[in-house]
């Protein structure tokens, strides 16, 4: 197909990638009188690398002090604790204990705790072995020290980018889905960005387009950084083994990763993974069986009582790895480009920070930024297990019955929760996109009892066919 021009005048910034970093930048450039747009490749905010992440904020203790990654993983986190507030987004500051299991670990701990300290990080002194196990009896034996990082936090995966996103629809951003960048043309006015059924001028362009961000800056004539696809495979355990841990258990990280922790969620879960496994496919999120059993192995070595509960869930991410160890982060002031790229496993918690640098970028190549007299706040639906849930709510029920209309019982998730995530700024447009909005779908049947029903809602409110749904749900070769 052939073509067309989306808008006869230039956006002033065109953001490319709408993952948490992307909208992140969005959201901070929609405080300014800008004429902004973001082009994702998929249906929806937040689907690749975001989408399948740790859920853990993480605080920086452990990266490079002096990096650029440093600083903006600094930033981040602490702007990130602010605005969950203000917009809503479940997070619980439970701490995280590094534990070394051998000779080798142990003889890393004094080094990880100065880096600590050298990144500006809370942490303890070393725990002794009484102290680890009287935090975390349920940790296997023969532990062997410990540092305690008191600032880590567990956050909702998802809502980051949907209220990043949000908020900047509200403030009049342009989002284009399903608008894969195919071609990069250089004129004297302005940047021609060629996606598959339209082009779509800018005069600037920002590259946060996450596994195919190198792409993206060869597109622009640069050969900087090449991602290679890390898979990470996690499991999720039913709510019952939520007793087990009351901290986010840390491995001593390697160069290639943070390793397999053991993680509480917002949900009420225990979270184990990820693995790390490079890959060259960038659509691979499959699980794998030495994957797992490679996760089972190695939580029942930490947390043996682990295995004896039941597993709700597994998933796999991919992670934008790179030969380097910092982000690849770039101002190209004559080509009126700014590249955001290798962010890793760090986006989530880094997003606000890298946001913010951005801008800083903008103005160091002379873009002229004016603030608006205007800014419109976000307050995202609170998908966490510390706040009452709207089913338990009377106040709700009795505004509006339908929150006292369980659909999916697993979760707790009502038809009235459902049917605002039609009606908010950007309604799901995929079975996914209403998981992620809502967490319908995450418990322990995995939609065997609720799935007609969320189906019959989201085809009469969704505009998606029953078919299309289930064919979302279970392939092509299931729904025939």
């Amino acid at each position: 197909m052939k073509s067309r021009t989306l808008r006869q005048q230039p956006f002033d910034i065109v953001v490319i990638g709408g993952g948490v970093v992307g909208t992140a930048i969005v959201r901070e450039l929609s405080q300014y009188k800008l004429s902004l747009a973001l082009l994702e490749a998929g249906p929806d905010v937040g689907i690749g690398t975001s989408r399948a992440n740790t859920a853990i904020l993480h605080t920086g203790f452990d990266s490079e002090p002096n990096s650029l990654e440093e600083k903006l993983l600094r930033r981040g986190n602490e702007r990130m604790l602010e605005y969950s507030q203000e917009a809503g987004i479940p997070v619980e500051r439970t701490g995280a204990i590094l534990v070394a299991w051998n000779d080798e670990q142990f003889s890393k701990l004094p080094a990880l705790r100065e880096k600590a300290i050298a990144n500006g990080v809370e942490v303890s002194e070393n725990l002794s072995i009484n102290e680890l196990y009287n935090q975390e009896p349920h940790l296997a034996p023969g532990a062997m020290g410990a540092i305690k990082i008191p600032g880590e936090s567990i956050i909702c995966p998802f809502t980051p980018s949907l209220a990043f996103a949000t908020q900047a629809k509200k403030n009049d951003v342009n989002f284009h889905f399903n608008h894969r960048v195919l071609s990069i043309k250089q004129t004297n006015e302005y940047i021609v960005i060629g996606c598959e059924e339209n082009v779509i001028n800018a005069r600037w362009v920002i590259n946060a387009a996450g596994l195919y961000s190198d792409q993206i800056d060869s597109l622009f004539g640069y050969n900087r950084f090449t991602i290679t696809p890390r898979r990470g495979e996690l499991i999720v355990f039913d709510k019952f083994s939520r007793i087990l841990i009351k901290h986010i258990i840390l491995p001593v990280p390697t160069s290639q990763t943070k390793g397999v922790l053991i993680s509480p969620t917002v949900f009420g879960n225990v979270l184990l993974g990820p693995t790390a496994e490079d890959l060259e496919e960038k659509n691979n999120t499959a699980t794998s069986e030495k994957g797992i059993n490679t996760l089972l192995k190695k939580g029942g070595s930490l947390l043996p009582a682990l295995l004896r509960e039941e597993v709700t869930s597994t998933y796999a991410g991919l992670r934008a790895a790179t030969e380097n160890q910092d982000y690849q982060i770039f101002l190209n002031t004559e080509d009126h480009y700014i590249c955001v790229g290798g962010i890793r496993s760090t986006g989530l918690s880094a997003s606000m920070g890298i946001a913010e640098y951005v801008v800083q970028l903008l103005k160091e190549g002379g873009f002229n930024l004016r603030k608006k007299e205007k800014f419109e706040t976000v307050s995202m639906p609170y998908l966490g297990e510390k706040s009452p849930r709207p089913y338990i709510n009377p106040e709700k029920i009795a505004q509006n019955p339908a929150y006292g209309r369980i659909i999916c019982h697993c979760e707790k998730v009502s038809q009235g929760e459902i049917l605002d995530a039609f009606s908010s700024e950007l309604p799901p447009k995929t079975l996914d996109g209403l998981i992620r909005r809502t967490r319908c779908l995450l418990g322990r049947c995995q939609g065997f009892y609720c799935l007609s029903n969320l189906v019959q809602i989201f085809s009469e409110h969704g505009a998606v066919s029953k078919q299309e749904l289930l064919r979302q749900r279970f392939g092509p070769d299931e729904t025939n």
